[in-house]
């Protein structure tokens, strides 16, 4: 079954952050940060068992270093996965055809984020043959669009961005903030509102989860969806109590 309409309701999404093939997660976007939670097949078995509906994947060194490194261990994740479950990968696509050979292979969208910077017309020429299919992500440092695995500024503004691709035919944006990502400090939820008012397509929210409130304050910002990694790895809250308290809240 086809996932390419993201998020009809909103969602609680497991990162699986792959590097040197395993499961990581990154503090504040930097390289070498990294805390190892094992095997990207068995976490995300687990999150599945666990009741995600979609599973974001990114292959670190692929997002570090312009080209996917870590293809077998995303492969295995996908011949795990059940097809009524989404998946939606980043890191290290930088071609239209690179796009279409994973969303031939399984995937249900693509996430872009140095490509599109560099390469605005990609978007659409995946979304010509692949509609509703390309998620651009949108990662700010210090409110700047930032690139190359967070290390290059573009001197772009997330909301400005963001409305551009709109316009382009993503079908979702994945703004990060990257100043609070993987630190467990909570989120910054104006940066978010931003990027929400600026678009009609679904934005989806990462970075500083560190409680069930965060989630539900991401949702009640107009996300439609948020990214969780070192939350629940760390054990913090669980995915079904994370889900439950979102599906609970008053929608703004």
């Amino acid at each position: 079954m086809s996932r390419n309409e993201a998020f009809p309701s909103f969602e609680v999404v497991p990162a699986v952050d792959v590097q040197d093939g395993a499961v990581v997660q990154l503090v504040g976007g930097e390289r070498g940060t990294g805390k190892r939670y094992g095997d990207p097949v068995e976490a995300a078995s687990r999150w599945i068992d666990a009741g995600a509906r979609t599973l974001h994947l990114v292959d670190l060194d692929g997002a570090f270093d312009g080209e996917r490194a870590n293809a077998d261990a995303i492969e295995a994740v996908v011949e795990t996965v059940d097809d009524d479950v989404g998946l939606q990968l980043g890191g290290g696509i930088r071609t239209a055809a690179d796009a279409r050979g994973l969303l031939d292979a399984g995937i249900d969208r693509v996430i872009l984020g140095t490509a599109a910077v560099e390469e605005p017309e990609i978007v659409a020429e995946i979304a010509e043959t692949h509609p509703g299919s390309v998620v651009v992500s949108l990662d700010a440092k210090d409110g700047e669009v930032v690139v190359s695995g967070w290390t290059e500024g573009t001197g772009l503004d997330p909301a400005e961005a963001a409305a551009r691709y709109a316009d382009a035919g993503a079908g979702a944006i994945l703004f990060t903030n990257v100043d609070v990502e993987g630190q467990l400090a909570g989120i910054d939820r104006e940066a978010v509102e931003r990027v929400v008012d600026a678009v009609e397509i679904p934005v989806v929210a990462s970075g500083g989860v560190a409680t069930v409130d965060d989630v539900v304050a991401l949702k009640r910002a107009g996300a439609a969806a948020v990214v969780v990694g070192t939350a629940l790895y760390e054990g913090r809250f669980t995915l079904r109590e994370a889900q439950a308290a979102a599906d609970d809240a008053d929608a703004i």
